[in-house]
């Protein structure tokens, strides 16, 4: 266990450190600014949304679960606002600490943190999940989720994501298979701007489907997840949970 640890550690730190750069709109400057912006926050918002990483199953009152991930979003590199942007790889990897604990009457409460090395990027972000069917050995589970993530770090943009979904999941032996579909509502506010540079503040919706599995062997769960929107997201969670 201790070994796939370590090696999640370390593929989380190879990926993220693979480039530099920093996330700064005041570097817009090729086409319609505005529309470039708009493009770019649908593209950061998803990429620094809440991603579940976990079934519709409560972790029960004595649950937890805490791992460590990488989200790879696959951005649209070629696009005029990102080469304004920098050097920005095609799969944006956003690595982060993840905490799930079990509160009674079916509710999760979850949170993240992520610092992407050689990056201005931070992230925070929270979680509250609802199983209204908690599921049996012969029905699935049902739950709904509430999420917020906001965006650190970064000298002008302030980008703060609220999303909502409803989720599925039914175990099988050692694995659970799940998916949900959500919104993810995105708010992006350019501040600190150099004189002369306008940008209008952009807010946006989002419909995401997503499909994952769980899979938990005595403490070690090994989590697995895509997610659909503009652009896809592919996420990989190594942690110990009870």
């Amino acid at each position: 266990m201790k070994k796939i640890l370590m090696l999640a550690t370390a593929f989380v730190l190879t990926t993220a450190a693979a480039w530099a750069a920093d996330l700064d709109p005041t570097k817009l400057v090729t086409g319609d600014v505005q529309e470039n912006f708009k493009d770019f926050s649908k593209e950061v918002g998803f990429g620094l949304s809440y991603f579940p990483l976990a079934p519709a199953e409560p972790l029960g009152i004595t649950g937890f679960d805490i791992g460590i991930e990488v989200t790879a979003v696959d951005i649209n590199e070629n696009k005029s606002y990102w080469e304004d942007m920098g050097d920005f790889p095609g799969m944006l990897p956003v690595p982060k600490i993840h905490v799930q604990k079990g509160l009674p009457f079916g509710i999760d409460i979850g949170a993240i943190y992520s610092k992407v090395p050689d990056t201005n990027i931070q992230l925070i972000g929270g979680e509250v999940k609802w199983a209204v069917l908690k599921g049996t050995l012969a029905t699935p589970a049902v739950a709904i989720r509430g999420s917020y993530t906001k965006l650190l770090g970064v000298d002008n943009l302030d980008l703060q994501t609220v999303g909502y979904d409803a989720s599925i999941s039914k175990g099988v032996a050692m694995f659970t298979p799940y998916a949900g579909v959500g919104q993810v509502m995105i708010n992006s506010e350019p501040k600190n701007l150099p004189l002369g540079f306008t940008l209008k503040d952009e807010e946006i919706t989002e419909t995401k489907y997503f499909v994952g599995v769980k899979t938990k062997l005595l403490l070690l769960t090994v989590t697995a997840e895509a997610d659909f929107a503009e652009v896809p997201a592919y996420s990989l969670r190594v942690g110990m949970g009870f």
